[in-house]
């Protein structure tokens, strides 16, 4: 219970019903396990237990983004309003540029810092390093492309920016549990875990 962030504990511990909101970003994290509870293999108590488990991981994932994001708030909030505003158009820079993203340092020298201020202010705002974000954005882009099924996996690993197969398999399913091959061959699977099973209806015998 400690452990909760402050709004979350005092809500818990008040022994009433009340509102609670705070925004926030679907991580690719999220997304995997989102897309895990729509896609589950299994059925009956398998799959209860399956749906159980990958919410209370959703759950653990958004518990997480609260703390990060109230770290990061108070990490930043020290940093001067244009400053942040560079380290914004450098996160910019970096997504337009995907396949062939600039060194650190031409990269702060194109948002008008010093490498260094750069790569502190980058960390306080986004709670990774620049290429941190740049490898989880990549990754993020080839799942998505993999869901389309349009293009293959060496296709898609060149078009966000990995040159090589192997690189890209192990840190697509060190990100997402996955092999991304076989990612892309779930897409082509239409059953959704949360939708109503249906008994087929009985048929009485007609007596003779």
């Amino acid at each position: 219970m400690s452990q909760l962030p402050s709004e979350l504990r005092q809500i818990a511990t008040s022994g009433r019903v009340q509102p609670y909101y705070q925004s926030g970003v679907t991580t690719p994290e999220m997304q995997m396990v989102l897309h895990q509870i729509l896609h589950c293999p299994y059925q009956g108590l398998m799959k209860r237990l399956y749906l159980e488990g990958k919410t209370l991981e959703l759950m653990t994932l958004q518990f997480n983004q609260f703390q990060n994001d109230n770290s990061a708030a108070k990490s930043y909030s020290s940093l001067r309003s244009d400053d942040v505003e560079r380290i914004y158009q450098a996160k910019e820079i970096l997504i337009r540029q995907l396949d062939d993203p600039p060194s650190l340092t031409e990269l702060a020298r194109q948002v008008s810092m010093n490498d260094h201020k750069l790569k502190q202010g980058f960390r306080r705002v986004f709670n990774t390093t620049v290429f941190g974000y740049l490898h989880d954005y990549r990754l993020e882009q080839a799942r998505q492309l993999l869901e389309t099924g349009e293009v293959g996996v060496v296709a898609i690993a060149h078009q966000v920016g990995f040159a090589d197969r192997s690189y890209f398999a192990a840190a697509f399913r060190k990100k997402f549990g996955i092999n991304p091959g076989v990612y892309r061959r779930s897409q082509e699977r239409s059953p959704n875990c949360l939708a109503t099973e249906k008994t087929p209806p009985s048929h009485r015998k007609n007596s003779a």
